[in-house]
């Protein structure tokens, strides 16, 4: 893993609810208080996290589908694709 890659997966595990919401704002993506805090807690439970590794970044996805929804995992995927490419 690189260092561009290193400090985007240190941002996810310390990013707030509102940073969420913000940064889905930017890119159109609505992403409820609720539903990012409940992403968040997720993210902060697993110690570590690569979301430039298709596999890793799929898992998480489907964990955050069970916990939101189908609807916010694809947004949140959005997102994802925004942040590593």
């Amino acid at each position: 893993m690189n260092i561009y890659q290193q400090i985007v997966n240190q941002k996810l595990k310390t990013l707030t609810p509102d940073d969420l919401i913000k940064y889905g704002k930017q890119y159109d993506i609505d992403v409820t208080k609720a539903q990012a805090t409940n992403v968040l807690k997720l993210i902060r439970k697993k110690k570590h996290i690569n979301i430039f590794n298709p596999d890793e970044k799929n898992q998480l996805l489907r964990e955050i589908a069970q916990i939101t929804s189908p609807d916010v995992a694809r947004k949140l995927n959005q997102l994802f694709i925004k942040f590593t490419s």
